[in-house]
């Protein structure tokens, strides 16, 4: 899905398209990348329109388990589930923009929100901790150029960064997880370029998990649901970023540990309490139902459980409100 827009219909201090400095308010633009885009069909067979999918690209998806997946992807799954989140984001009110196929991008692409981290001052550029990754920052860069959005930086060797691992705790604080995809020299460069913003970067100790093959995003543990709540994987959190929410007056729902494996802490806050989920984790969409959250669902056992990849994952905010 490809909804284009211009820039100009936001008004006041949106006018430039782009301002990002928390995870909840209202979301108005939005970047994917489709599966397509990413690789995993196969670009000589014929495509008239969604419905009449292509196949999968064996040349890509052959790689699927150096990247992480289940199993080899199943594409025209994957693009029908996509399309769907892709509902979802519109009929809230987003502008979904889609981000440009490319011969470098791999099949983990399509979980966009990776390679950038938006903020009202422009994108920073990451350098991915995973190597199959690399060229999914300029790709970001050169689409975001055409949007107006500035470049404010972009983390250099030895830093690695990914954004799975960065979290607005509010305006003026970002905590970032420290791990195998984001490390030490990446939080440090990301620290200069944003203190003299006044935005204070904080640092997130990870568990070691399944290992460094295994992706384990800040993101994989923890959602921010609204100013006050943020849903958690708690056992696997430090006891040290547990203390810091507390600290701030966050309430903690915890997910239902049944589906920590079909991704249930990973939630897209769409603003005014409404979030997208997985429709697959019934058990902790109910607890945040119960809550008072309107929960959206979508499938996801293709485009995000094959993947280790949720909706936050699948989008990249250009413009919260």
């Amino acid at each position: 899905m490809n909804v284009e827009k211009s820039s100009a219909q936001f008004n006041g201090q949106f006018s430039n398209g782009y301002s990002v400095h928390s995870m909840t308010g209202e979301l108005l633009r939005v970047m994917v990348c489709p599966p397509a885009n990413a690789g995993w069909c196969d670009p000589k067979k014929p495509d008239p329109n969604w419905s009449d999918l292509k196949e999968s690209d064996p040349k890509k998806t052959a790689a699927w388990r150096d990247f992480g997946f289940r199993h080899a992807p199943d594409y025209a799954k994957a693009q029908r589930q996509h399309e769907a989140l892709c509902r979802l984001l519109s009929e809230a009110g987003a502008e979904v923009l889609t981000l440009p196929a490319a011969d470098s991008l791999s099949l983990d692409a399509v979980y966009v929100h990776d390679a950038s981290l938006a903020t009202d001052y422009g994108l920073v550029l990451m350098n991915p901790g995973k190597k199959n990754r690399a060229a999914e920052p300029k790709t970001h860069a050169d689409f975001c150029r055409q949007l107006g959005i500035p470049l404010l930086g972009a983390i250099e060797s030895p830093g690695s960064s990914e954004a799975g691992d960065m979290v607005w705790l509010d305006s003026r604080t970002l905590l970032i997880g420290n791990g195998y995809r984001t490390n030490k020299a990446g939080i440090e460069q990301l620290r200069s370029l944003l203190s003299p913003k006044n935005v204070e970067v904080l640092s997130a100790p990870l568990p070691y998990g399944a290992g460094p093959s295994v992706c384990l995003h800040l993101m994989s543990l923890m959602s921010v649901l609204d100013d006050q709540t943020t849903l958690v994987d708690l056992p696997w959190l430090a006891v040290e970023t547990v203390e810091l929410l507390k600290s701030r007056r966050f309430r903690l729902i915890e997910i239902d540990y049944s589906e920590r494996d079909t991704l249930a802490c990973n939630v897209l806050a769409l603003g005014n309490r409404r979030l997208i989920a997985i429709e697959e984790n019934v058990k902790t969409n109910q607890r945040l139902r119960e809550a008072g959250f309107d929960v959206r669902t979508f499938p996801g056992s293709e485009i995000c459980i094959n993947g280790a990849g949720g909706p936050t994952c699948l989008t990249r905010p250009l413009l919260r409100k």
